[in-house]
């Protein structure tokens, strides 16, 4: 069987994010199972309808990204108890239809959502409404486990990359393994 195909899309564009450091320790666990890359989107330009037919090469280019993957990781911040503008905005080119003949690419597609914010509460809020949105877009939501890591400052080393704590570490560890339990069995 060749490996699964994981993308993992972060809804920070800044590179030493968080959420970006957790993607990355994903990638670690389950790189035995799976190819896992990071879906690279900055480049994409606001939603606009005028601008949708054709689609700009950016919007096509992550649209063959996710089309390639058997499944989609998002790793989302919480700003202001949601998820991020920059990742709305990609979903939502993802979820338009790509021409008159072919649909949306986010139908049927399989999805695993975890986050950390330096807040008390991780990123539950955010991802309750992302989930949300993802199952109107009729994704396969794996719902549980999911990862919501609280209080990120306080898991850095000296240097402020993120040194996930053992209990972090173990809801981590339980998602991977779980989610590729879920992409295996399609």
């Amino acid at each position: 069987m060749d490996k699964l195909k994981i993308l993992a899309v972060v809804g920070s564009l800044r590179q030493g994010s968080f959420n970006r450091q957790l993607a990355l320790a994903a990638g670690e666990l389950v790189k035995e199972s799976a190819d896992f890359s990071l879906l690279n989107y900055a480049d994409v330009p606001l939603l606009n309808q005028d601008d949708e037919y054709p689609a700009p090469e950016p919007v096509r280019r992550v649209r063959e990204a996710v089309k390639a993957a058997d499944g989609l990781w998002l790793f989302t911040p919480e700003y202001n108890h949601t998820f991020s503008g920059v990742l709305k905005n990609l979903i939502d080119w993802l979820s338009r239809p790509v021409s008159d003949t072919e649909r949306q690419v986010l139908s049927h597609k399989a999805v695993a959502v975890s986050g950390i914010t330096t807040g008390m509460t991780g990123t539950a809020c955010a991802q309750d409404q992302l989930v949300m949105l993802l199952s109107l877009l009729n994704m396969r939501v794996m719902n549980y486990p999911r990862v919501a890591v609280p209080n990120a400052k306080t898991q850095l080393d000296e240097a402020g990359r993120l040194r996930l704590n053992a209990e972090s570490l173990a809801f981590l560890e339980k998602q991977a393994a779980a989610y590729v339990k879920f992409l295996q069995k399609g």
